[in-house]
């Protein structure tokens, strides 16, 4: 049976079905996600690869390459031009490769 879900608790205590190893609680997930912002605009997978990486603020970016990014895992090209929307409204631009 490919893909049978099994039903979990996280320690937030939601109980949630998932068919991967994933440890992930979408509704915590949910939960984290912000209101406003470049962050917003991303896939909790992006958002995880952003915070984990440092990248908190659009500005924040500027330090990073194209290809930096596109290497961090949860970043898919999807991703890239809402990150490059966000760095311009600031003024600033990716750092060139």
């Amino acid at each position: 049976m490919k893909n049978q879900k099994t039903v979990r608790l996280c320690p937030n205590g939601h109980r949630y079905s998932k068919s991967s190893d994933c440890p992930v609680c979408p509704m915590c997930e949910a939960e984290k996600k912000p209101g406003e912002g470049f962050l917003s605009a991303l896939s909790a997978p992006a958002r995880r690869a952003l915070k984990h990486a440092g990248i908190g603020q659009a500005e924040d970016l500027s330090h990073w390459s194209e290809k930096e990014l596109m290497r961090l895992h949860g970043l898919g090209p999807s991703s890239l031009p809402k990150l490059k929307a966000a760095i311009e409204a600031c003024g600033l631009s990716l750092k060139h490769d």
